[in-house]
């Protein structure tokens, strides 16, 4: 048993997270949605003791991308202080009242 616990975990979005991090390897770095793709892969999986080859490949993309994390993070919360990146997609969520 203690044989397995030391085999890397398997993210549950992995799948999902290996197709983005395939497209963010042929984007344009300059794009905000890219930008905001890697700084968001970046955080999940910061830590995760597993998918050594998205880790690698987010680490690759910084590098190509000649940016630091803390400058991606800084051009990241700039972009989302100034535009939407990413779209509700329920309308509800849009509707809703702000109780707070």
């Amino acid at each position: 048993m203690a044989e397995q616990s030391r085999l890397p975990q398997r993210h549950p979005q992995e799948k999902i997270d290996r197709a983005i991090v395939d497209r963010l390897l042929e984007s344009d770095p300059q794009e905000p949605m890219a930008l905001s793709e890697l700084a968001r892969l970046r955080i999940r999986y910061n830590g995760f003791p597993g998918a050594t080859d998205i880790q690698e490949n987010l680490d690759r993309l910084l590098l190509e991308w000649h940016l630091t994390e803390e400058q991606l993070f800084a051009k990241t919360r700039a972009l989302h202080s100034t535009e939407q990146i990413y779209q509700v997609k329920a309308r509800k969520y849009q509707e809703q009242e702000d109780w707070n």
